[in-house]
This record gives structure tokens, C-alpha cells and sequence, in this order.
């Protein structure tokens, strides 16, 4: 029953100082309590790795450490979208994507799968005809590249 709280739920003074004596497991001091607010002040990454006790080493030197792939999807000075994937991400698919699209959404109304893993689709694209028969034209690193098709 909701309603006005009974003289029964009302701690007394000895039970407050009980609970205050009680040491309270897995729990530090309460944060709620500070009156800091970290949006302001200075930021820790303005700091010198000195000022902020970083003891590691540095990460921001400003170099580029990531490996060129070819797959980045960003574009910087010279890099372009190609024609089918601007007119794509415009809304308009040729015959291929279009086929391909159709052909994963078969399969997942027939399987009754909402997201279809990669194997899934890896098995709906060879059902479309699509064979590996050219290398690669990206840098994977780690992976070593599969044997190519070969007609029998």
C-alpha cells in the first residue's frame, strides 16, 4: 500500500550512527557529494604529459599510424568517390547492387533473418555467380590472400 510513511520507517538516531560506523564494502567516497564541475577549468589534454603524471610514452607526436589500406572510407586531398558508390550513397543503384541487394533480401525474408551474418552473405554472393579470380587490390595485413578460382 502507497501511502504517508509510518513513525516505522523513519530511522532513529541510534540506527543513522550504526549505519555511519558500518564500513561499507567495494564503495569509495561519494562523487555526487563534490562541488567540482570538470566541464570547466583546464582540460587534460592541453596538459603536458608532466603536468597530467603521464608516465607512458607519448601517442601525440601527429604522425599517421595507421597502415594505408585502401578501404578508408574518409577522403582527404586527392582521394574521390568513385562514380557507383557516389551515385549509391545518392540513392540511385546500378544492376549489379541492385541485384545483389534483392538477392539479400530473399534470402533474409526466406531464412527468416533479420541481419545476416558475413558467411551468410559471403554464400548469397557466390549463389550470384561472384568468384574470387583477380588479386586483391587492398593491403590486409595479416591475412594471407586465397587461392583464385579456377574453372573446372
Amino acid at each position: 500500500m502507497i501511502g504517508p510513511s509510518s513513525e516505522s520507517d523513519v530511522p532513529t538516531a541510534e540506527e543513522i550512527e550504526r549505519r555511519a560506523k558500518a564500513p561499507v564494502l567495494g564503495k569509495g567516497p561519494d562523487r555526487r557529494l563534490k562541488r567540482v564541475d570538470r566541464r570547466t577549468g583546464l582540460q587534460r589534454r592541453q596538459q603536458t604529459a608532466a603536468q597530467a603524471g603521464y608516465t607512458g610514452p607519448e601517442r601525440r607526436s601527429g604522425e599517421e599510424r595507421r597502415v594505408d589500406t585502401g578501404l578508408e572510407r574518409r577522403r582527404g586531398p586527392g582521394r574521390r568517390l568513385s562514380d557507383e558508390r557516389k551515385t549509391a550513397e545518392e540513392g540511385e543503384m546500378n544492376e549489379l547492387q541492385f541485384e545483389f541487394v534483392m538477392a539479400v533480401e530473399l534470402y533474409k525474408k526466406l531464412n527468416k533473418r533479420l541481419y545476416p551474418s558475413f558467411t551468410e552473405l559471403l554464400e548469397v554472393m557466390r549463389q550470384l555467380g561472384y568468384r574470387k579470380v583477380l588479386h586483391r587490390e587492398v593491403n590486409i595485413p595479416n591475412v594471407p590472400e586465397p587461392g583464385l578460382y579456377k574453372p573446372e
